[in-house]
C-alpha cells in the first residue's frame, strides 16, 4: 500500500499497489503492520457499508466525541464520492482547514482520517455505496456533528445538496460547538 499525508497531520490517502496478471489484480487493503508503522490507528472493531441512491446526497460532517474518538478507513466500493475532513482539534496547526479526496470504485482509493477530524461525503453518481473500518466502536451519546455548509470552513462542495437529512442539516457551525464545549473539542 502507498501512503500519502494530506495536508491534515493524521489524514492520509492510501493507495492499494496492485499484483496484476491475466486473471485480473491481487492488491492488499489492509494490513496491521503497515498501519502501525506509519503511526496510524491499526485497530479495527466494526466495519459500516452506506448506501447511497442519489447523487448529490450529502452525509456530514461527523465525529464522535471524547472519550470515543474514532478514526477511521473509507474506500467507496461502488460508485463514487467526494469526501471531505475537517481538522476539529483545537491544538492543532490545521485546525479549521479541509481537505477533499474523490474517493471511487475504479481509483480503489482510501482515506484514513484520524481521532479527532470530522468527515463526510457528497454522491457524485447514483446507487453509490461506501465502506468503512472504525477504530471505535459507535457510541450515541458521542455521536456528534458540525454544518457541512459552515460558511466559516468553506467547505466547497462539487454539487449542489440535494438529498441531506434533518440530523445534518441541524448541527452546529463549528465556531458555535467551540463556545459551547469549552474548547473540548472533539
Amino acid at each position: 500500500m502507498k501512503f500519502t499525508e494530506t495536508k491534515l497531520k493524521g489524514a492520509y490517502v492510501i493507495e492499494v499497489e496492485p499484483i496484476e496478471d491475466e486473471r485480473g489484480f491481487f492488491a492488499r487493503s489492509w494490513c496491521q503492520k503497515e498501519f502501525a508503522e506509519h503511526g496510524l490507528n491499526p485497530n479495527l472493531v466494526q466495519c459500516n457499508i452506506s448506501f447511497n441512491l442519489k447523487q448529490g446526497t450529502l452525509r456530514g460532517m461527523h465525529y464522535q466525541a471524547q472519550p470515543h474518538e474514532e478514526a477511521k478507513l473509507i474506500r467507496c466500493t461502488k460508485g463514487a464520492i467526494y469526501q471531505v475532513v475537517i481538522d476539529i482539534r483545537p491544538d492543532s496547526v490545521t485546525f479549521k482547514q479541509w481537505v477533499a479526496v474523490e474517493l471511487t470504485a475504479e481509483n480503489r482509493k482510501m482515506l484514513y482520517v484520524s481521532k479527532g477530524m470530522a468527515s463526510g461525503f457528497q454522491t457524485l453518481v447514483d446507487d453509490t455505496e461506501v465502506f468503512y473500518q472504525m477504530a471505535e466502536f459507535y457510541n450515541p451519546e458521542s455521536a456528534k456533528g458540525i454544518k457541512w455548509n459552515d460558511p466559516t470552513l468553506g467547505v466547497q462542495w462539487p454539487k449542489e445538496a440535494l438529498v441531506v437529512s434533518a440530523n445534518d442539516r441541524d448541527h452546529p457551525l463549528l465556531d458555535n460547538l467551540t463556545v459551547v464545549e469549552n474548547q473540548q473539542l472533539p
